[in-house]
C-alpha cells in the first residue's frame, strides 16, 4: 500500500492519538485503522448533526 504522505501539525498529530489511539504515520500507511478513524469520525459527524438539529427545533418553539 502506497503511503498517504499528508502534512500534519505537531497538534494535529496529538489530538489523532488522543482522539484515535493512532499516529499519522500509522494512520498514513495501515487502511484498516484509517478506516476504524473514519468510521469513528462519521459517527461523530453524524452525531453533532443530529443535536443541532434538535437544538434548533428546540430554539424555534421557544420563540
Amino acid at each position: 500500500m502506497e503511503k498517504l504522505n499528508l502534512n500534519y501539525t505537531p497538534e494535529m498529530e496529538k489530538a489523532m492519538h488522543q482522539n484515535h489511539g493512532v499516529n499519522f504515520t500509522e494512520y498514513e500507511m495501515n487502511v484498516e485503522k484509517r478506516m476504524k478513524v473514519e468510521r469513528e469520525r462519521e459517527k461523530s459527524h453524524e452525531q453533532s448533526m443530529k443535536l443541532i438539529a434538535e437544538l434548533q427545533q428546540d430554539i424555534h418553539r421557544d420563540m
